[in-house]
């Protein structure tokens, strides 16, 4: 099976695509704003090397099982692939709930990086293997605006609960019913894989950028993942507060995908990837040295509309430099090193030495840098 034809509407099977991801998105919004505080105010960690260790874990279990997940998903089929992931899934929220030590915790980020990596990239491919070519910014873009509107709901309702019920275990009932629902409509989705063999994988040309800026990317977010409850608090905001600028970055990141990446489509990969890779770093900038809530929120829209600029443009400019056969493996290697950043970012984070708001906006500068430096190569 080759691309498509040109249709004027998905099928229904990219809509229930779309739909999955949104639970994916969840699992992750379901520690975005609690854990960093769980660690904190219930395992006694300061912001060092041990509370980053649920990022980090997260980030490298992510990033290496990206490289599997498309390598097995060109040779024994996405459908598969996304099953796997959610099976792996279950036990996450409960590990959260009944965790004894902080080492429980890290041991459940190690299986949620490899859900993700297992769920995400095969709800990426198989929405881009059901459009043609020319939809292929849009197909990225729903699919990223489905996880990042579950990551966001998620992030902000936990941390509703938690004001009201305590950090846990009541916040994490979310992701139990999250998992076993993942789990029932992947067996629902039918397979979208080429019917041809994969060709041995080759370093395709060009995609070594791309993947330098879905790293930069990424580790400005394991920085704001760790460091923004911590900023936050220590400011004197309360969890409410935190819980709506946490949950206001990555709505606005999805809710950008939707937009951008059809944009891309008609408009060019290039032009939508370096405005968005410098408001990321003004957004950076902006919520280190903002002294108020009305500052933080503003910060996070310029934040969450620079990634929903780059995230889907980057996904679809590795995609049409692939053929179909090998792209679910060419994506793994470019989301290998775009999930790697998670890890890049919490280790940032630990350096920080108590000066969480100079590092932030030290990673601002970076990212502002790097676009400078490879505006001629995307």
């Amino acid at each position: 099976m080759t691309d498509p034809p040109p249709r004027t509407r998905p099928p229904a099977a990219f809509w229930l695509l779309a739909a999955i991801n949104v639970l994916v998105g969840g699992m992750v919004g379901l520690e975005r704003t609690v854990v960093p505080l769980l660690g904190r105010d219930v395992f006694d960690l300061d912001a060092g090397g041990a509370l980053a260790a649920f990022v980090i874990s997260f980030g490298l279990a992510k990033a290496v099982f990206n490289l599997f997940a498309g390598a097995w998903a060109d040779r024994i089929g996405r459908r598969q692939v996304l099953r796997l992931g959610w099976i792996l899934g279950l036990p996450i929220p409960l590990l959260l709930i009944w965790a004894p030590s902080w080492s429980w915790i890290v041991a459940a980020n190690v299986l949620l990086g490899v859900n993700q990596a297992l769920t995400w990239s095969m709800t990426v491919n198989m929405m881009i293997d059901l459009v043609p070519a020319r939809r292929r910014g849009f197909a990225a873009g729903v699919n990223e605006f489905a996880g990042y509107a579950g990551l966001s709901l998620l992030a902000f309702l936990t941390g509703l609960i938690a004001a009201s019920h305590g950090l846990r275990p009541a916040p994490f009932y979310l992701g139990i019913g999250i998992s076993v629902l993942g789990l029932i409509l992947s067996f629902m989705v039918r397979e979208t894989a080429p019917s041809t063999k994969p060709s041995p994988l080759r370093w395709v040309p060009g995609v070594g950028v791309p993947s330098l800026l879905g790293a930069a990317t990424n580790l400005k977010d394991g920085l704001v993942w760790l460091a923004l409850p911590l900023m936050m608090t220590t400011r004197g905001f309360d969890l409410v507060q935190v819980g709506t600028v946490a949950g206001l970055y990555p709505l606005l990141w999805a809710g950008g995908q939707i937009v951008f990446g059809p944009l891309s489509d008609r408009y060019g990969r290039r032009n939508l990837i370096l405005p968005g890779m410098l408001l990321q770093a003004l957004g950076l900038l902006a919520l280190a040295i903002a002294p108020t809530f009305a500052g933080l929120l503003g910060a996070a829209v310029v934040l969450g509309l620079g990634t929903g600029m780059v995230y889907p443009t980057l996904i679809a400019l590795v995609a049409d430099r692939v053929p179909p056969t090998d792209r679910a493996t060419a994506l793994g290697v470019y989301r290998f090193f775009r999930d790697g950043g998670y890890a890049l970012g919490a280790i940032v984070a630990t350096l920080s030495l108590g000066g969480i708001a100079g590092v932030i906006a030290a990673v601002g500068v970076a990212l502002g840098l790097t676009a400078f430096a490879v505006r001629k190569e995307v």
